[in-house]
């Protein structure tokens, strides 16, 4: 299998999906969002099966459907909690670049509102700034590309997208 493929990671609210679309159109890929490949085996939201199956259930189906995508020439938006899976990480670096949208603890903050409907992960007791300061470290450590996309609307996020990926092409 190729490894053709761009990968999204980052925070909830970063743009991953909304990015992703118009990236895969311009650079002529297909678009796949892992969560809704989540809601779709399961039958379920996202919320739905944090609240069924707790934290650690949802972490294990994330990682096990990360793990065996199997997709060629495809923009893949991931879920923010993406990164929480080892072996599904290591298995989407293998099948293509990471892109880890970075956006500042701030702008999180002005974004994210329905935490709960959006099935974020919070372990209990958990703060959003102690989520977002666990899961930067992760994001870094596994992103080939690293974009800020501080004072950025979408478009010119894509077009950074685009550039980088031109810049670090196999």
């Amino acid at each position: 299998m190729e490894n053709n493929n761009v990968i999204l990671i980052g925070m909830p609210t970063s743009g991953k999906s909304t990015v992703g679309v118009i990236l895969a159109k311009l650079m002529g890929m297909d678009f796949v969002d892992t969560d809704l490949l989540i809601q779709k085996r399961e039958h379920r939201k996202l919320s739905r099966i944090i609240e069924e199956d707790g934290l650690e259930g949802f972490l294990n189906i994330e990682n096990t459907i990360c793990r065996e995508v199997n997709l060629e020439n495809t923009v893949i938006a991931t879920g923010g909690s993406v990164v929480y899976g080892k072996e599904g990480m290591e298995h989407l670096k293998s099948i293509g670049r990471i892109i880890y949208l970075d956006i500042d603890y701030k702008t999180l903050q002005k974004r994210l509102h329905h935490v709960k409907q959006r099935g974020v992960v919070l372990k209990p007791g958990q703060t959003i700034k102690e989520l977002y300061d666990e899961r930067v470290t992760l994001y870094n450590k596994y992103a080939d590309i690293v974009l800020s996309e501080e004072g950025q609307g979408i478009e010119e996020t894509v077009q950074k997208c685009v550039e980088a990926l031109q810049k670090n092409s196999l």
